[in-house]
């Protein structure tokens, strides 16, 4: 059979309209490290702080937080993975073969606002640190006050902009750097100001146990008291929280444009680097540092940017912290948002549209009132996209089960979609809905939203044509998935890949990154179990805050440059 017609079609198509080729998949490690890195961000210093806002209690941050984060990791296993997987298209790109292209725009206009506020916030917070460092003055009105604040956020944009245009693999390595130091630093932040807090609270610089921990907290921390003086949250709002920070990218499925470079399903569970030791870790931690600062600095925790927690927790690598934390979320939104922009403008590239989108966040992100406005953002954000997550989940997981043919919009050759058009706005209205009849907690709208959707997509598909088989349709198109695998296994012929380096020199200097992280470890412990009173707390915490400085610039000048060394062979597949 001459396939060359076909393939000279897929040649014209973008690379990001095509499932994703085989020699372009990744290992379990990319997404451990992209996970990382994106979810230890400059916001977790003020998420720290809103659980301290909210009065929630010690008992339920530590066990609350556990619970909602590994139900998180299991949303991403379970729901996102296996579709991406199987599909090997973003969401932005499949959602047009089951929706149509009409639904299909609306959605992706929708996220690109989303990522590109989502973006622009972390911008700002980055600006933000490097202003606190200038002594420029706070930028606390909805639009910019000082010319060089906005000079600060085009170039800190800038970075964000020509990390992203290069795609996933420059976004996996650029957070595969950044993680594991900023595991090291949100700890160590925690080590070097809860002496501050003990000593206010105890009289003496480290808890005896467990119980002085616990006494600690919820004295000093988690009081059980919110901002109002009335009892606080409880465990169900805790975990809630923690499960529905991130439904926009689970149960909402934006997430597939990531997955879909996983090897294996399983890969999922590399949302736990992010979930556990990112949110979990990191929120406590920064409910630490937040109140360790508020007593050194005499202010209430509420009252904190993150560059004051930053600075009195970490001394100047706290500015370098809020600055990567800020870009390392930036990148990967903005990513997602060059993603949704090319696939509503089909005829031009991801990097194209990335730098188009990109432009506009760093104009947005001279704006301040972006992140002041953020966190209501995610929350209502999620709840947007999660009965279109359901729209999609049905189709692919649901209906091949019950007899119901997958695609059959698409074989229909129809462009508009009135199930799916008409289950996202009842899916709306009932989750909106809820929300203004006030008969559960917030943070749970989204999983009787995603139900309620999914039943009212598949009685409406199913009266509108999903019963029905379409044998010649899907002949067609199993043929073109076969040509396309074909096409790209010519492709990867051609390809040139990059060969290992493993020379002295690049073991060297990733001996001298990982010794930077463990020096830095030590300094912390030093700070939190060598500090016998409180002149010398306070001599060590001085002595950690220029150490650990120097550290993180030797970390980050040898793991750059081991990276480089390691791109500098290359070889032809061929």
């Amino acid at each position: 059979m001459d396939t060359s017609n076909d393939f000279q079609q897929f040649q014209n198509l973008k690379v990001e309209q095509l499932p994703i080729a085989k020699n372009k998949l990744h290992n379990w490690t990319h997404f451990a490290g992209i996970y990382a890195a994106e979810h230890v961000a400059a916001t977790e210093f003020v998420i720290g702080a809103t659980f301290v806002a909210l009065g929630a209690t010690t008992k339920d941050i530590l066990l609350g937080l556990l619970i909602g984060n590994i139900l998180a990791v299991i949303s991403w296993t379970l729901i996102t993975s296996p579709i991406a997987v199987d599909t090997r298209l973003s969401l932005y790109t499949y959602l047009n073969k089951i929706a149509g292209d009409s639904m299909t725009k609306l959605y992706n206009w929708a996220n690109v606002i989303i990522f590109t506020v989502i973006s622009a916030a972390m911008i700002t917070v980055s600006a933000t640190a490097v202003r606190f460092a200038f002594n420029i003055p706070p930028q606390l009105n909805w639009h910019p006050t000082n010319p060089w604040f906005v000079l600060i956020v085009l170039i800190v944009g800038s970075v964000v902009v020509s990390i992203a245009i290069y795609g996933f693999k420059a976004v996996s390595e650029f957070a595969g750097i950044c993680a594991p130091w900023l595991f090291v630093m949100f700890t160590c932040g925690a080590f070097v100001l809860l002496p501050a807090l003990s000593i206010e609270v105890l009289e003496k610089t480290i808890p005896s146990g467990w119980s002085d921990f616990i006494a600690l907290g919820n004295q000093s921390i988690w009081t059980g008291i919110n901002s109002d003086g009335e009892p606080g949250i409880g465990l169900t709002e805790v975990i809630g929280f923690a499960w529905a920070a991130n439904t926009i990218t689970h149960f909402g499925l934006i997430d597939m444009a990531l997955f879909r470079f996983a090897k294996k399903k399983s890969y999922g569970l590399a949302t736990s680097t992010g979930m556990m030791f990112g949110h979990y870790v990191a929120w406590i931690s920064a409910g630490i540092m937040g109140a360790g600062a508020a007593v050194i600095i005499g202010k209430s925790i509420v009252e904190l940017d993150p560059g004051d927690v930053a600075y009195y927790a970490l001394g100047w690598s706290g500015f370098v912290i809020v600055i990567v934390a800020g870009w390392t979320t930036a990148v990967a939104n903005l990513y997602r948002a060059g993603l949704a922009a090319q696939a509503i403008f089909t005829n031009h590239s991801r990097k194209k549209t990335t730098i188009i989108v990109g432009l506009v966040t760093m104009i947005v992100a001279c704006f301040p009132f972006v992140f002041s406005q953020m966190l209501p953002l995610l929350t209502y954000a999620g709840l947007l996209v999660v009965p279109v997550g359901a729209i999609v989940f049905a189709e692919h997981q649901i209906f091949p089960r019950i007899g119901y043919t997958r695609y059959w919009l698409h074989f229909r050759q129809l462009t508009f979609s009135t199930p799916a058009v008409a289950s996202w706005a009842l899916g709306l209205v009932f989750g909106f809905g809820l929300n203004a009849l006030d008969v559960m907690s917030f943070f749970y709208l989204f999983l009787p939203t995603w139900v309620f959707t999914i039943i009212i997509y598949t009685v409406l598909a199913g009266r509108y044509g999903a019963k029905n088989k379409y044998p010649e349709a899907e002949a067609k198109e199993k043929l073109r998935n076969s040509n396309i695998q074909k096409f790209q296994e010519q492709q990867a012929e051609k390809d040139i890949i990059p060969v290992k380096d493993k020379s002295l020199l690049t073991k060297v200097l990733h001996i001298i990154s990982l010794l930077a992280l463990i020096i830095t470890v030590v300094l912390g412990c030093i700070v939190l179990f060598g500090s016998a009173n409180e002149e010398l707390y306070i001599q060590n915490r001085e002595q950690f805050y220029d150490y650990a400085f120097i550290c993180t610039i030797i970390y980050f000048i040898s793991a750059y440059w081991a990276l480089k060394r390691g791109k500098t062979k290359n070889i032809a597949l061929s």
